[in-house]
């Protein structure tokens, strides 16, 4: 602080250009992690990154049934939610102690 009580401009334009950085390098990080979900014993497993975009889905014949098409799509739903969960978790654990840090910025909207 310089004298006054004012904030020191040139710390803080710097502190958040750092973290401005980190928190890009964190969602770079996040869109290449991929994290899988399962549903139904393993009978359908959904693969996402850790930003959420669904990145692949696969389902065990045993899980094909042509008279029962709901229960699969229940599974495939299920597994793709269970595989989002796991990407929340991640994203929290990149992401929350920045975000954490920018709410501590004064005049930032966070």
């Amino acid at each position: 602080m310089i004298p006054g009580g004012q904030p020191n401009m040139q710390a803080l334009l710097q502190q958040a250009q750092k973290m401005q950085q980190d928190l890009a390098t964190a969602q770079q990080e996040l869109a290449e992690t991929e994290v899988e979900g399962s549903a139904g014993g393993g009978l359908v497993t959904a693969k996402v990154t850790g930003a959420g975009e669904l990145r692949g889905l696969v389902i065990d014949p045993k899980a094909v049934d042509p008279e029962d098409t709901e229960t699969l799509a229940d599974l495939v739903v299920a597994a793709v939610h269970n595989a989002n969960e796991a990407a929340q978790a991640i994203q929290q654990a990149k992401l929350g102690p920045l975000a954490q840090g920018l709410g501590g910025m004064p005049g930032l909207p966070f």
